[in-house]
Formats: C-alpha cells, structure tokens, sequence
C-alpha cells in the first residue's frame, strides 16, 4: 500500500498512515468517525455530493472535515456507483450513514463493495441501527438518547430532563463506537480474515455506554429516577454551585479523603452534616450552596487549585482553551485562524497532528486520482462539470 502522506491532506504520520478511507458524506456521526480516522493518520477521501451539503455553516469551518480530502460525485449519474467503486477498490476502510437500504440501491452497498474488495471493512452509521422496527425511521441524538433511557437520567428530578447537546448520542454513543467497531475488524483483516460490515446504532452504543449504571440499578444502587444519585447531582458533593459573579464550580469529591479536604477548604468542617446521612443531603447542599455564593467562581478556583478536594471551575467553550493545564498541553490548538481541538489521544512513536484544514468540497479531485490511481475520476468530474 502506499503512503501519501507527502500530499496535502492525505495520510500523515500517524499509527494509521497507510490506511484508505472512503467516506460517503453525510452529517453528523460519520464525519466525525472520519475525522478521527484522518486525525490518526489515515488517508480519508470524502465523496462529496454536486451541490453540498452537510452542516448549514460555511464549509471552511467545519472542522469535522480537517485532514480529509474531497472529490465529488453524483451517485445518481450513471457512472457515479462506478466512480466510488473504483476508490473502494484500493480502499481499507468505507464509512456511510444512510438509512438502510439506500446505499445498496445507489449501487454502493456491502455487495457490490466486497465484490470490488473482499477485504474492506464496511462501516455503517445509524441511529435506529441496520434493522428492527424503526429502522427506517428518520431521526436524531435525541430521540436515540430518548428511547435507550440515558436522557432520561440527566437533569434535576422537577424538571425537564438536560439535552447533552449531541455529545452523548451521536458522538459517544455513535462515532467512537464506530471507530473501534472498524479498527477492530480491520485488525480481523489484515490478520487474513475477510471484510466485514460494521453496524454502528447510536441507540446500541449509548445503551452500552450505560452499562456500569445497568449493574447498580439490579444491585440496588441507582435509582431510576433523575436528580438522586450518587452520580447524577443527587449527591451534594457531586454536582455544579453558583458562585457570588453567577458563574459556577464543579464539585466532584467522592472519595472521603478528598471530601474532608472539600469541606476543610470550604469551612464547613464544624457546620456540615454528615456526609453519609442521606436524610440529611439537602441540609448539606444548602449549605455548600450558601457557602460558594459568597465568593466569586476566580476566588474559590484560587481556593482549590492546588488541592485534591477534586472542585474545578465550569468554563465556557471560549474559556476552555485559555486555561493554563489545557493550554500547557496544547489540548486545543489554532489552525487556520480556528482555535479547535488537537487531536487525541497521544501516541509516542507515531505522533498525530493537524495536517489540514477542513476540506472544500470537490477541491482535491485531480490529487485523489493521481494518487489513489483512479485517472477516470478525474475525468468524469472535469466532463461533468
């Protein structure tokens, strides 16, 4: 296989340098799941349809589409099912996210792949899932979040329940589950085995993200019910507190030697109630309560920042990349005039980076089938346009 990671955005040096991607665009999930893919290093072509697409921002920003590069093809034309065919014959990986069915009848389904590359591994990303009763169902993170019980456990227990943005859904319970579903057979390939599809549903990975809770709910230990918890802000020493500037603290200390140094730092020592009497949890949190609304959220960060009482400032996304821990580690870096995520996590023979911004749709044709070895690709896109 060769590696083209000389080429602006084709593979670069990470642990997956090498590897070939196709990926159908869409939204959501599957670029995502794309983006981690390009991050590690893998060559990642997204397959663009003629008049966009994808989020309802200028394409320049989405940064879901960095280290990637982009031809585009109609699926529609006559000759497109062979163009993406032809990418998917020198391809590793394929990556799609459309309800089942459709891209079998685009002529780009598992079949007419594996008829082209019995070793590719066919990644499918969906909410409902390939079957049961709403495959075919339209919808999004929340409705799947909804039905698998996880969004019912976020909030305050009188209200309605907290929307995740579409972190949990789509993003945990979607595309990282699809990323390791994929590695994992493409581990299962390159070990001589054939290719195999991947069925990566929100709703079976949010599920699975679960699991922990599952077990103490059969043992007794979660409630099912939001807001009581040990985990879930029922516990007045789990949970966010306004300070005195209407910011917030986040408060985390579980373990009771890092609740002795909480309630130290906080002198409360002498006033608060048992940390072990349930009854008394909401006397407790009043109290805590009381306690950080006197000083403002830069006061009690001083308090607690060389502590083990586990209590941090609730930052907002301009925020985040400023603080001093995260900017040490260059957690977030700038490319392209976007301040954006580094990619993670870290590797210390085959480091990843930032290669590329993101990718504009059908910009990168005539370099895809140069390198991929595809000279019709090229061709047909130049005819047709």
């Amino acid at each position: 296989m060769t590696v083209t990671g000389g080429q602006p955005g084709a593979g670069g040096s990470g642990p997956l340098a090498g590897v070939r991607v196709v990926e159908l665009a869409g939204i959501g999930p599957g670029p995502f799941a794309a983006m981690l893919l390009a991050d590690l290093g893998a060559d990642v072509v997204r397959v663009d349809r003629p008049g966009g697409g994808g989020l309802a921002i200028d394409p320049a920003f989405d940064i879901t589409n960095r280290n990637k590069r982009s031809v585009i093809i109609d699926l529609k034309a006559p000759d497109g099912a062979d163009r993406v065919l032809d990418l998917v014959e020198r391809a590793d990986i394929l990556i799609e996210g459309y309800r089942p069915g459709v891209a079998e009848r685009l002529g780009v389904g598992p079949e007419a792949c594996h008829g082209r590359n019995a070793r590719l591994v066919y990644g499918r990303m969906t909410g409902w899932g390939q079957d049961g009763p709403l495959a075919q169902r339209a919808g999004h993170d929340i409705a799947y979040i909804a039905l698998t019980g996880t969004l019912g456990m976020i909030g305050e227990p009188d209200q309605a329940p907290t929307v995740p943005a579409n972190l949990v859904g789509d993003y945990a319970g979607g595309s990282l589950y699809l990323v390791v579903g994929i590695l994992a057979a493409l581990h299962h390939a390159r070990a001589g085995g054939p290719g195999q599809v991947v069925d990566a549903a929100i709703v079976d990975g949010t599920s699975h993200l679960s699991s922990m809770i599952h077990g103490m709910l059969a043992a007794g230990g979660w409630q099912d019910r939001r807001g009581s918890n040990l985990l879930d802000g029922g516990c007045p020493f789990y949970g966010t507190y306004e300070t005195a500037d209407g910011q917030y603290m986040a408060v985390g200390a579980l373990e009771q030697q890092f609740y002795d140094e909480f309630v130290r730092l906080m002198d409360l020592e002498e006033t608060a109630p048992a940390r072990k009497d349930i009854a008394r949890w909401g006397e407790l949190r009043d109290a805590v309560a009381a306690r950080f609304k006197e000083r403002t959220r830069e006061e009690w960060t001083a308090v607690f920042e060389s502590s083990d009482a586990c209590v941090a400032p609730v930052l907002s996304l301009r925020e985040a990349p400023a603080h001093p821990h995260l900017a040490a580690r260059a957690t977030f870096v700038e490319h392209g005039g976007i301040t954006q995520p580094a990619p993670a996590p870290r590797f210390s023979c085959t480091p990843t980076d930032i290669r590329s911004g993101p990718a504009r749709p059908g910009a990168d044709t005539a370099d895809v089938a140069r390198d991929w070895g595809v000279p019709a690709l090229d061709q047909t896109t130049t005819e047709g346009s």
